[in-house]
């Protein structure tokens, strides 16, 4: 049966001020072109509560109790990814029993809902501690600073292929807190692997690394590649290099080819790719190759050059202008990984 639409109170008002007026209540019913029954039932609510106001209505029980709804929350608090069917049976052992369902509408009424968990760098102690350093330390850097900075690094994009994931149970804006996320660590392998650099002004060249790649090759790329983006970015003297601590581009002999050629290569926490804006360019990258379904690896390196090339040029800029937020994040999140 369709719900039929709420009476406003100025009617409703009207109908008792017509009935003390000695109006019958069929006579009311015509006038406002409702049934005999509707006219009663408001009448009779005004005998009894005097007032035309709608009352509060108590409506079916909650099925888990207050205690309960707290027992539920404490645990998926303590172990984001306890699943439903655990609690479904912690209650049943606790005397409740309730559906999966009443459960996920349960700890949605307590803000927390059923997300997949994000995968992460694995952090340890000293990790935190470095992030925490850096962006303590830089967070007041002039934004002149971070405009003469270019900023470069390697991205695997797969043709095929989809990631596992679990669920877990937290609230809106706790998505890279430690307990709610997958930890990751870097491995070879991929369909495909890019190494590109940008900066403020702009994007520098975008190659495709075609073997597993060793310091040898690393420093070839940067010798063909760094200068002339450097260049056709227009740098200012003094312009500083990024790149992560890979063992390929710390390695002992690539420090020594940074030195000789005078590059100034900042000190930069391990485990760190969401202190580099560069990550967010190759999410933009990876989204407009999704977009275009290449069907074979060759289609995958052509449309990933052409896409890099179509990125506008306020996207580098409004990265690195945001720069400042994202050590804001590191610091509010007490060095975890967050986002910005």
């Amino acid at each position: 049966m369709a719900k039929t639409k709420e009476l406003s109170k100025d009617t409703r008002n009207k109908i008792v001020d017509m009935h003390q007026a000695g109006k019958t209540e069929s006579a009311i019913g015509k006038q406002f072109g409702l049934k005999k029954s509707t006219v009663g039932a408001i009448i009779r609510k005004w005998k009894t509560y005097k007032t035309t106001d709608n009352l509060p209505r108590s409506g079916a029980p909650r099925k888990i109790s207050p205690r309960r709804v707290k027992m539920i929350t404490r645990t998926v608090s303590k172990n984001p990814g306890t699943t439903r069917g655990d609690l479904v049976n912690d209650l049943q052992r606790a005397g409740t029993k309730v559906t999966k369902p009443t459960i996920s509408n349960t700890l949605r009424r307590q803000g927390l809902k059923s997300c997949s968990a994000r995968r992460v760098p694995l952090l340890k102690p000293v990790h935190v501690q470095a992030r925490l350093k850096f962006a303590r330390e830089h967070l007041h850097d002039p934004k002149e600073d971070w405009q003469n900075v270019i900023w470069s690094g390697e991205t695997k994009i797969q043709l095929f292929g989809k990631n596992s994931t679990r669920r877990v149970w937290r609230t809106k804006n706790a998505e890279f807190h430690p307990k709610n996320t997958i930890p990751t660590v870097k491995h070879g392998g991929g369909n495909i692997m890019l190494w590109g650099c940008f900066s403020a002004k702009g994007l520098g060249r975008l190659i495709r690394v075609k073997e597993r790649m060793n310091g040898a090759m690393y420093r070839e790329i940067l010798s063909e590649n760094l200068l002339p983006s450097a260049r056709a970015l227009k740098m200012k003297r003094g312009w500083v290099f990024q790149h992560d601590n890979d063992p390929k581009h710390t390695a002992r002999a690539t420090k020594e080819w940074l030195r000789k050629k005078h590059f100034k290569v900042p000190e930069w926490p391990s485990q760190s790719p969401d202190l580099n804006p560069i990550k967010n360019l190759w999410r933009e990258l990876k989204v407009r190759v999704a977009q275009q379904q290449p069907q074979n690896i060759t289609a995958l390196e052509e449309i990933c050059m052409e896409e890099w090339a179509k990125i506008p040029a306020t996207v580098c800029e409004n990265l690195v202008k945001s720069y400042r937020k994202c050590l804001t994040s590191v610091i509010a999140n007490k060095g975890y990984i967050t986002k910005y």
